[in-house]
């Protein structure tokens, strides 16, 4: 990687500030996989020695690509590649999926799975009677061991009557009793994250963070899943592909 670094040498000639040139040069080598997620960026030393730039020139750069949310510096050890997940609204898919086929290792960290009488919000989404039973699952959604979510699920208990056989696929666990979701609604708002949230996320509290509400349906039109979603911002986008 190293070798191929030096491609990355700014043109002094140009009108375009050499810490942008490099930062946009950086920008591209990420995005077309040159580095992995979670991946140290060679340091502010070694890029200033291999591309014949000033220290401060590469800070800048590197500044730069933090404030985008590409990079992440952590004190002490280096600057690394900040997992990005891009989940297309086009197509309805598990996290654990949409992971998967991006190269990352997903996981779960389980903060509740139990049953209980549903809310009110609950009966009124899911299209319940009043009293009926729910699983509730909530959890920290990891991607390489990076929280990018905290999530929180209801089933009805017809679908879910032991929420303690979740592992880390909800739809995997969901097609295995002939109750995969089909479609969902999705709604999607920024929000700031509370200080229980920040704590759980690892981010400060106040941080952006996008909050998804998504209800599924199976086939037959039932309403199968509640989940609320949030996503940090830095390391979750959506994209939606529009024609004419």
């Amino acid at each position: 990687m190293l070798a191929k670094l030096s491609s990355f040498k700014p043109n002094p000639a140009s009108d375009t500030p050499l810490y942008m040139q490099l930062a946009n040069m950086l920008s591209d080598g990420i995005a077309s996989g040159d580095w992995r997620a979670n991946q140290a960026l060679p340091s502010e030393r070694v890029l200033s020695e291999i591309l014949e730039i000033s220290r401060v020139t590469a800070r800048k750069a590197i500044d730069m690509l933090c404030d985008r949310g590409m990079l992440t510096r952590k004190r002490g050890s280096g600057t690394y590649i900040t997992p990005k997940l891009e989940q297309p609204l086009s197509r309805l898919t598990s996290f654990s999926e949409e992971l998967r086929q991006r190269g990352f290792t997903a996981g779960s960290r389980w903060l509740q799975r139990d049953i209980g009488a549903a809310a009110p919000l609950e009966l009124l989404s899911l299209g319940l009677s009043p009293h009926m039973p729910v699983a509730r699952l909530r959890r920290l959604r990891t991607a390489d061991e990076v929280v990018m979510a905290i999530e929180t699920t209801t089933i009805p208990a017809l679908y879910m009557p032991d929420p303690q056989q979740v592992t880390d696929s909800l739809y995997g666990y969901l097609e295995s009793r002939g109750t995969i979701p089909m479609r969902a609604l999705q709604h999607i708002r920024a929000v700031n994250a509370t200080a229980e949230q920040a704590k759980l996320a690892n981010i400060k509290t106040g941080e952006a963070m996008l909050h998804i509400t998504r209800v599924s349906y199976l086939d037959n039109g039932a309403a199968v899943e509640l989940t609320h979603s949030y996503c940090r911002s830095d390391y979750y986008e959506f994209v939606a592909e529009s024609r004419r």
